[in-house]
């Protein structure tokens, strides 16, 4: 018995360390942007590229940015609960990879974002697409993190479907 539980902590470690890299990639990124950009500076990288410095209150979209203050702690509180579910996923599908990988991505996107909001009272986004006058939202790397788990978990249900 003693060994399964050794067994299962093994197998978490390495999907906690990929969500530790996202986490940390991302708290540098932000760290950078905010010292050497102020609120609202963009700089143009490409023709459909711009480094911007953006703080976002709110959750996806800029969702309920504009809410009196409350939303910083529903959101804390929905990333905190979150990261204790997909730990709880992770020990018991650890051996399953592309699931582990999607989780642990957005376990690391999550806590990114957690982590500026209790630091800031919003989250840092810096990174700014657009093309012909138009522009995506502003977005970050545990964003980025978020979104490619998210594909990867729609890729893992796909292929287990496709298999049974």
């Amino acid at each position: 018995m003693a060994w399964q539980k050794s067994s299962s902590r093994n197998s978490l470690l390495p999907w906690l360390g990929i969500a530790l890299a996202v986490i940390l990639l991302d708290q540098f990124t932000k760290t950078l942007i905010l010292g050497y950009f102020q609120l609202g500076d963009s700089r143009t990288v490409t023709s459909f590229f711009n480094v911007v410095r953006v703080h976002n209150s709110g959750a996806a979209f800029s969702f309920l940015a504009g809410a009196s203050g409350w939303q910083r702690w529903f959101f804390v509180g929905l990333g905190a609960a979150a990261a204790v579910f997909i730990v709880w996923m992770l020990r018991g599908h650890g051996g399953q990879r592309l699931f582990a990988w999607a989780l642990s991505l957005i376990l690391g996107g999550a806590l990114g974002n957690v982590i500026d909001r209790l630091l800031h009272g919003y989250v840092v986004d810096f990174i700014q697409v657009h093309y012909a006058g138009r522009y995506f939202p502003s977005f970050n790397i545990a964003d980025s993190a978020i979104t490619v788990g998210a594909a990867l978990l729609i890729l893992d249900e796909l292929l287990r479907v496709r298999r049974s």
